[in-house]
């Protein structure tokens, strides 16, 4: 790599992991939700290049199924990521087999990291579209001292807290309304202090939804920064046409 093209140390700090070895059940039966079409493009190239957009990520790590890594491989080296992506630029990318759970896949990520990283994101592979502003704000929030950083957005619905049903699709005895001011809808990339998020993974072994709340159980202070409505978790078939939708007024508009 020449010094002209050598990522600078404030971008050499940042790595992206991104959990890819999930099924996707809840879309149907088929690929692996990562692998699914998006406008043409499987969704996890769209979440690659999400991370890769950032001037600050010079290294986006994509855990794949436990027998999928040469398949996600090929993908990668199959579609243009980002103008000046290796080979030659600024940003690198690595496979890694994952595990069983997100949270081991996680962990085989942060395995496979080279020294010389001090910030990470954790990032899904089923939010292909966070703007890279979202992304940018997360890894300023971690480099001005937080140990863990994630996006959220306000609550537009009312949430009740319910008893649960001993039977799906039975009614269920609400118990509480929490006052949903106080309330943040989480989205990822969420960033950490490696040192922190490296600790919370040798330390948490409960089974948990977001890498977050394992540095809560530290006791460590995890803080939000704004969101975006674009940064949504692509989930069911409705998602896919809301993220196409998205992606068809993005070309439109911006020439993205």
């Amino acid at each position: 790599m020449s010094d002209e093209t050598r990522p600078s140390p404030s971008r050499a700090c940042t790595a992206a992991v991104i959990p890819a070895a999930g099924r996707g059940v809840r879309l149907g039966p088929g690929a692996p939700k990562a692998l699914r079409a998006l406008n043409g493009t499987p969704m996890l190239i769209h979440a690659v290049r999400a991370m890769a957009a950032s001037r600050s990520v010079s290294l986006v790590i994509v855990v794949a199924p436990p027998d999928g890594a040469a398949e996600v491989k090929s993908l990668l080296d199959a579609h243009t990521l980002l103008p000046g992506s290796s080979p030659g630029g600024g940003t690198d990318f690595l496979v890694v087999p994952g595990g069983d759970t997100r949270q081991e896949s996680v962990r085989l990520g942060l395995d496979a990291l080279p020294p010389g990283y001090d910030i990470v994101l954790v990032h899904d592979a089923a939010r292909p579209l966070v703007p890279v502003d979202t992304v940018d704000t997360v890894i300023e929030a971690v480099r001005d001292g937080a140990p863990a950083v994630v996006p959220a957005l306000p609550l537009a619905d009312t949430v009740k807290q319910v008893e649960p049903a001993p039977a799906a699709g039975d009614p269920e005895p609400v118990v509480a309304t929490p006052d949903r001011s106080r309330l943040r809808a989480v989205q990822t990339p969420q960033g950490f202090d490696r040192a922190t998020l490296v600790r919370a993974h040798e330390t948490v072994t409960d089974d948990v939804t977001d890498d977050a709340s394992m540095v809560e159980q530290l006791g460590l202070r995890v803080v939000t920064v704004p969101g975006h409505e674009e940064a949504f978790k692509v989930t069911r078939p409705l998602d896919l046409l809301l993220a196409e939708a998205v992606l068809t007024r993005r070309r439109r508009n911006d020439g993205f």
